[in-house]
């Protein structure tokens, strides 16, 4: 009954949110309570919610913070040459920044974070995606597809996680795993190049200077708008009938339009962040919050203090050395405080689905079914359904569950019939393309937050990509005898 109730309640989730029955806030706190009730659990709901929220407390408060200190980074002006030299390759074609955000996505990943990785890759795209018209269900698309394949990294957390939990060396995982991991990369990147594509035939093919009018900041700033009405409107509108005409999805392109909330004259106020000559900018300071954020990201990945803490230090410090009045701060806190409240919000709601998931035991009597319902004769192959499980289960539940609840009893099963630990868990890191846009996945709610995507949107758009990704990566361990 516990295995019924919790698929039904993930099922029921997924699909009030896609069809935007509910807000994805309302339904991650009311289904679970719901469902709760139905179990029978009614009277431990106050505990299963606490225990949730007491797990993922600090990821909320390193989220929190995070944004601050990046949201002063962009204030201030560091990452304003990454978006000039992004805008150079791109030239303003919407395929050449699909491919853009996906490289910029794999590259930023490498710090092993998701949260910095999507706010880095979103104040660096999304000027381009919203002057140009494109779809921003595309950019989240992409951008959680790469970061999924990158965050098999050592220190990324779910190949250290498969370590752990079967005792075997996260180099041992990891390094063995490289070609096929490169290969769903380069899937990645040749998804976007499709999808770019698709993005170039409905808004038609332009140029930097039909957009800004020979002035490339202007993609930035959001000034000629007399240019963007001329060319880019044209583009777009006739491009939307060509989209709808040729029979692909033309919803995937309206999803973005309406997440972003962007049209007419409001357009441009969003480009006025990027304002190269904006008041917050801080030249004299640009080494020293380029140090500042390089010691982050090194102080992360050394592990020397928990990343919560670390983010706390470093947005005072950022605080403090770049807007010394008490006045300016509170202005800056302000300017990010709406991210602020809807990620972190996001989290502590999230919080009551895992706690209810987890405590009522539904979460463990689904994955024992899924186990149980492997065939015996499928024993020697238990690194493929090791890899096949890993792609639903990791979407449905956190890493933790996972690789502590669920690769021991893979492995185990594995061991009887000959196959190694380290192939169990080379298997398990291959649904991570499609973790990173899980519900129950807190950076995600970064990306779209950030991004004025919807969330049901995104889901919608992603899951059958990244989904696809995760198998190509599959396949490649395969293929190339990884697994």
């Amino acid at each position: 009954m516990l295995t019924i109730l919790g698929f039904v309640m993930i099922a029921t989730f997924l699909v009030l949110i896609m069809m935007k029955k509910m807000s994805p806030m309302g339904a991650l706190v009311l289904i679970p309570a719901l469902f709760c009730v139905l179990v029978g659990k009614g009277a431990h709901l106050g505990d299963y919610v606490l225990d949730g929220v007491g797990d993922l407390a600090p990821t909320a408060a390193m989220l929190m913070f995070a944004i601050i200190y990046f949201g002063v980074m962009i204030d201030v002006g560091l990452f304003d040459p990454i978006v000039r030299l992004i805008l150079r390759f791109c030239k303003a074609d919407p395929m050449r920044i699909v491919v853009g955000t996906a490289i910029l996505a794999a590259v930023v990943s490498l710090d092993g974070d998701g949260s910095t990785t999507f706010m880095i890759t979103v104040s660096a795209m999304v000027p381009l995606y919203r002057r140009l018209k494109m779809s921003l269900v595309v950019m989240t698309g992409v951008a959680a597809m790469a970061n999924g394949v990158m965050n098999t990294l050592p220190w990324g957390g779910p190949t250290a996680r498969a370590a752990t939990a079967l005792k075997v060396d996260a180099g041992d995982i990891f390094v063995p795993m490289i070609p096929a991991l490169a290969v769903g990369l380069l899937f990645v990147i040749a998804l976007s190049y499709g999808l770019g594509l698709r993005e170039r035939k409905r808004l038609g093919v332009l140029t930097l200077d039909e957009v800004t009018a020979g002035d490339p900041e202007q993609v930035l700033v959001g000034a000629g708008s007399g240019t963007k009405g001329e060319g880019g409107g044209k583009a777009a509108k006739g491009g939307r009938a060509a989209h709808a005409s040729d029979g692909s999805d033309a919803s995937d392109a309206s999803d973005g339009s309406h997440g972003s909330g962007v049209s007419g004259a409001s357009d441009d106020d969003e480009f006025k962040g990027l304002d190269p000559h904006r008041a917050t900018l801080r030249p004299k300071l640009y080494w020293f919050n380029a140090a500042l954020t390089i010691a982050l990201l090194t102080l992360m990945i050394m592990e020397v203090l928990p990343i919560p803490v670390l983010f706390l230090l470093a947005a005072a410090i950022a605080l403090t050395v770049n807007f010394p009045q008490m006045s300016d701060q509170k202005a800056r806190i302000a300017a990010h405080a709406e991210n602020v409240v809807n990620v972190s919000g996001m989290v502590f709601a999230a919080a009551v689905f895992t706690g209810v998931l987890t405590g009522t035991g539904m979460v463990e009597h689904m994955a024992r079914w899924l186990v149980d319902s492997v065939p015996d004769g499928m024993g020697p192959h238990m690194a493929v359904v090791t890899g096949v499980l890993s792609i639903p289960l990791t979407y449905f539940m956190s890493n933790d569950g996972f690789y502590f609840g669920i690769v021991p009893i893979l492995a185990e099963a594995g061991a009887a019939h000959g196959v190694s630990a380290l192939e169990i868990a080379r298997a398990s890191i291959t649904g991570q393309a499609l973790h990173m846009s899980s519900p129950l996945v807190p950076a995600v709610y970064v990306l779209v937050g950030m991004a004025k995507v919807e969330f049901g949107d995104h889901t919608r758009f992603t899951v059958k990509w990244a989904a696809l990704t995760s198998l190509v990566v599959l396949a490649a361990a395969l293929a190339f005898g990884i697994i």
